[in-house]
């Protein structure tokens, strides 16, 4: 009895399922070193493609990004930003927000962890903190990449800007950081949504997988114009604002409405989730 005693008066629920802990074992699984390899493994697939096809350039007198990827390894990083900023960037969020808790319960190790005993909040925020680093992280570890072998197969030069003029290296990188930056908070929609449908769910592929979904639909509504002055309230209708950064005067406005929009969603989901976890029955 004793002991049973000394136990209960030592428990603290804040030191409950450590951080580094729940980091540890996300970073050991499968499917964290397969993202991590997709991502790292596309710069260097965008070379072969440039070395095979030849170095892009304008069309009909028209300059892109894309056609400036070439020019040096900053230029390079920033294209790879936005060749996949809409669709690959999304996918390591959905799979690390929307695996995290419902991977739990289809393993039957939930109600475990909470008779650990864990309390519900600090599971989630265990779990919620984790999985947006690890999202982070993957955001960072492609320009990294794409930096490295860019300027290794292009050479470390200014970012030359498609509408004209430079930035400098330094300036160049501070943008490019910027960039990655409103990138991730822009993906805290897809982030909120993966994490609620976890908690709803006992299938990780559905939470993952309608997270992605419901961001496809998003995208595919903020291209119907149609809808006018209603697509601002569509997270997708921001999510390239960031190249707006990458000019010599760089416009605010668009991220800082992106920014916005997509905390507001973002808070509303997690609360949701955060809300409805602490009501469920846990049975698995």
């Amino acid at each position: 009895m004793s002991t049973l005693t000394e136990v209960a008066s030592g428990y603290q629920a804040g030191r409950t399922l450590p951080l580094r802990v729940e980091l540890v074992r996300q970073l050991k699984r499968r499917r964290t070193l397969v993202m991590g390899a997709v991502l790292a493994v596309l710069p260097f697939v965008l070379l072969i493609a440039f070395a095979i096809g030849g170095d892009p350039g304008g069309r009909n007198n028209q300059v892109t990004l894309m056609d400036t990827a070439t020019a040096s390894g900053a230029n390079f990083a920033a294209v790879n930003l936005f060749v996949s900023a809409g669709f690959l960037l999304v996918i390591p969020v959905a799979l690390f927000c929307g695996d995290t808790v419902a991977s739990e319960a289809s393993w039957s190790s939930l109600r475990y962890l909470l008779a650990a005993p864990v309390p519900r909040a600090r599971l989630l925020w265990s779990k919620l903190v984790v999985a947006l680093g690890m999202s982070l992280a993957a955001m960072v570890l492609l320009p990294l990449v794409a930096l490295a072998a860019g300027t290794a197969a292009y050479g470390w030069g200014p970012l030359q800007i498609p509408t004209g003029g430079v930035l400098d290296t330094g300036t160049a990188a501070q943008r490019l950081l910027v960039a990655v930056a409103y990138i991730f908070v822009s993906q805290l929609v897809t982030a909120g949504l993966a994490f609620w449908l976890s908690t709803r769910t006992d299938a990780p592929l559905g939470a993952v997988g309608g997270a992605v979904g419901l961001t496809i639909v998003g995208n595919v509504l903020d291209a119907v114009t149609a809808l006018g002055h209603w697509r601002d309230f569509l997270p997708a209708h921001w999510q390239f604002a960031w190249a707006d950064a990458v000019q010599p005067r760089p416009e605010w406005s668009g991220m800082i409405q992106g920014t916005a929009l997509s905390i507001t969603y973002a808070l509303v989901l997690f609360a949701l989730a955060f809300r409805g976890f602490a009501r469920k029955d846990v049975v698995s």
